[in-house]
């Protein structure tokens, strides 16, 4: 079973910006990161800004992401083979 990578909060926005999220704004330690739709619909995810993010954290992060990109890209960017 892979296991999920240790990545800092600036490796997660380079990620997530590699699938055309945003950061739109910055509140305290966390970004929030917009993507609009050809549709006009908005996808939204949180990250909060921290040098090595926790597990659980990550989890969080991926679970969030998972809904608006396939997990199959999103599980090679976030897992160690």
């Amino acid at each position: 079973m892979p296991r999920l990578r240790r990545l800092t909060a600036r490796e997660v926005l380079k990620i997530l910006a590699d699938f055309g999220f945003v950061v739109v704004t910055t509140r305290g330690s966390h970004a929030k990161l917009v993507r609009v739709l050809p549709s006009g619909s908005r996808q939204t995810v949180t990250v909060p800004l921290h040098r090595q993010l926790a597990t659980g954290t990550l989890q969080a992060i991926y679970r969030q992401a998972s809904r608006f990109i396939a997990e199959s890209d999103l599980q090679r960017r976030f897992f160690s083979d």
